[in-house]
């Protein structure tokens, strides 16, 4: 692997750094920002507002498929190009979804996002840590990580500002001058990261991969609807199960796999893997929860669900100046204890949300859950890469993103799922008339599965991520 010299910024962010992290916020928030525009997209195109799910379905989908073999198409064509040439397809794109005048023509923009989408996160992220020292990571990483954490937040409020005062179409054409920016300085600031050996094409990890991702990703999507059909719903889980099986195996006995496992045996990475996917599966319930709380539960208007929502990404903000020092002072493990107990409280606090409980009272409850889901997210994202060698990160990294798109599908449709268990038992307990009831048991799921992430974090030892965070 070769990395051209790049000059790495002794203390701060690096302008590469916030690049891609402003690269991640264009895509993150395609993904969010037309859940409000639903119902005007679908006038326009003469469907029913339903059907236009299949647009946000095809973008996952899509990048599902392709983030697994993103690692390697960094590696064999360069981490420069593939990243400009990964925000030229968005953005074009993203244009031709404005002018789309057909569902039809609209999805098949979707799909092409999605491409740009699965390349650009995670050769964006590798190159970052590739070229970061490790006293910057926790920065590095801080950077890359509230994207993925605010776009959930303000992209319905600024979808219905955009559709309300102009038109659906410039929520997609408003990328054309930002996407062109990035790409110009892309070329400048990311380096030439490729691979001087070069591996061939894993063809079959590829296929099981994608055969398994589809089928995960959309029979996910089908249990979280509100009929569910159970017998394709069964056979999609059933079939993506055992071509992930096959994937891992293959991958294991393979010469040259499209994604190494070898990473999961560094303690500090197989820990945020497996722990820290319940906790991100669990929290990427919560942007999908608390409008649905606030409008559904309480029948609140969309204006003031979406201001008492911003509360959440204000302390998101408010957490990132102080992010590194809280790690150098107490460490991954004891913070990511300490904090995620805090965040599981904060879930928990939700639950007990009513709608005459006082404004003064419910934004600092959402306030501080945005805090501590910051610090939990920034924490567990460092601490994965804290330990892994130069020469792994990039399978670590792909790694690492698929099981995170894996997470944040679940997530909505644990969150579903929860509702309508939430149905059944306020039922059964006879307290249905209590407002949003059921949502508020949702919470209480999502708490919970929250917590037994936490259990994995016992095994760290004390001075897990000592490399990064300087704390023995």
């Amino acid at each position: 692997m070769t990395d051209a010299p790049t000059p790495a910024p002794k203390r701060g962010i690096s302008a590469m750094a916030l690049l891609v992290a402003g690269a991640f916020f264009m895509e993150f928030l395609d993904g969010t920002v037309i859940a409000t525009a639903l119902p005007e997209m679908a006038r326009t195109f003469g469907v029913d507002a339903v059907d236009l799910n299949i647009g946000m379905s095809a973008y996952l989908l899509t990048l599902a498929v392709l983030i697994p073999a993103s690692g390697w198409i960094a590696e064999r064509f360069g981490a420069r190009k593939v990243f400009t040439l990964a925000l030229g397809i968005f953005t074009f794109s993203s244009v031709l979804c404005g002018i789309a005048n057909t569902l039809e023509q609209f999805v098949a923009m979707r799909v092409l996002q999605g491409v740009g989408g699965a390349l650009m996160v995670p050769v964006g992220r590798l190159a970052v840590l590739r070229t970061t020292p490790k006293h910057l990571l926790i920065t590095a990483i801080a950077t890359l990580t509230w994207p993925a954490l605010v776009a959930p937040i303000i992209g319905p409020p600024l979808g219905g500002f955009i559709t309300s005062y102009a038109s659906w179409r410039w929520i997609f054409y408003i990328n054309l001058p930002l996407g062109l920016i990035a790409m110009a300085l892309a070329w400048r600031l990311i380096p030439d990261i490729h691979d001087d050996e070069r591996r061939p094409f894993d063809g079959t990890g590829f296929t099981s991969t994608a055969v398994s991702m589809i089928s995960l990703v959309y029979g996910l999507e089908m249990l979280g609807e509100s009929q569910v059909n159970m017998l394709p719903t069964i056979s999609l889980l059933l079939l993506g199960a055992a071509a992930l099986w096959f994937s891992l195996w293959h991958f294991k006995h393979t010469k040259h796999p499209m994604i190494r496992l070898e990473a999961l045996k560094i303690q500090t990475f197989g820990v945020t893997m497996y722990g820290g996917s319940l906790f991100r599966t669990s929290i990427s319930a919560v942007p999908f929860l608390l409008p649905l709380l606030f409008q559904v539960g309480f029948g609140m208007d969309a204006f003031h669900s979406g201001l008492l929502v911003l509360a959440v990404f204000a302390g998101n903000l408010a957490m990132k100046p102080a992010t590194t020092a809280l790690i150098r002072a107490l460490g991954f493990k004891k913070l990511l204890i300490i904090n995620g107990l805090l965040n599981v409280a904060s879930l928990l606090a939700c639950a007990f949300l009513t709608p005459t409980t006082a404004v003064w009272l419910t934004v600092p409850i959402l306030f501080f859950g945005g805090m501590f889901r910051s610090m939990q997210f920034t924490g567990i994202s460092t601490l994965a890469f804290s330990d892994v060698p130069s020469a792994q990160m990039s399978y670590a990294n792909t790694l690492f993103s698929t099981a995170t798109q894996l997470s944040v599908g679940l997530g909505i449709t644990l969150g579903a799922i929860g509702i309508r268990l939430g149905d059944k038992i306020s039922q059964w307990l006879d307290i249905s008339d209590i407002p949003g009831i059921s949502i508020k048991i949702s919470f209480v799921l999502i708490t919970l599965i929250c917590l037994s992430g936490l259990v994995d974090l016992l095994r760290l030892p004390r001075n897990a991520g000592s490399s990064v965070s300087k704390k023995q």
